[in-house]
């Protein structure tokens, strides 16, 4: 079988249910996107892997494991989407230590958290984008994602908008690029990492 190579399009929440969150990713060399529902504390430690300027004042748990792997000398390779059943997306790790490579399970939002802090690429196999892969029309997704605690597809069709266009509140518009740091200063400190993205975004368009 066929390995496909994805990239994060970017992580995204259900307008409807709480605590939903879907990371999408996206087929490097295709318009197909797989959208993939993560728990809460999943979608934040990918928004700080993927926010390169915002530093957590303590390691969260991914985190802890790169430290971990560092100090002992463990590489991921690679992370592979590597079985669908029952609408649950399965994942391996591939990792190597003195030129010894070992394959660990590991659940897909796990996966993809500790592919980002290694700079490690994702796979997935044709298959299975066949199978679950959408197109996304405009900047909304409707997917049928069946509502489980583990990493999944939804069941009923959900409106999700990608993150650029949600994570940007229209209390920050306002204020000035030095508010806005010292208000991103401070939910760092308070750990509250979700609203930091948020920050971090309306500061990147002020920026840019």
């Amino acid at each position: 079988m066929s390995l496909v190579k994805l990239t994060i399009k970017g992580i995204s929440y259900s307008q409807t249910q709480n605590g939903a969150y879907a990371l999408i990713l996206n087929e490097v060399d295709g318009d197909r996107k797989l959208p993939i529902v993560i728990g809460a504390f999943e979608a934040q430690s990918i928004a700080i892997a993927l926010e390169k300027e915002i530093k957590p004042p303590r390691p969260l748990t991914h985190d802890l494991f790169k430290n971990f792997a560092d100090r002992f000398d463990i590489i991921v390779k690679q992370v592979i989407i590597h079985k669908l059943v029952d609408g649950v997306f399965y994942s391996s790790i591939i990792c190597e230590r003195d030129k010894i490579e070992e394959i660990i399970d590991a659940r897909t939002s796990d996966a993809i958290a500790l592919a980002l802090r290694f700079n490690a690429p994702i796979f997935t196999y044709k298959n299975i984008l066949d199978k679950a892969g959408i197109y996304l029309k405009g900047n909304t997704l409707d997917s049928d994602i069946q509502n489980v605690d583990n990493d999944g597809v939804l069941s009923s069709p959900e409106h999700y908008e990608l993150s650029e266009k949600t994570t940007s509140k229209d209390i920050y518009f306002g204020k000035s690029i030095e508010e806005l740091y010292e208000l991103l200063n401070e939910a760092v400190q308070n750990e509250d990492y979700e609203k930091a993205a948020k920050i971090r975004d309306e500061i990147s368009k002020k920026e840019s």
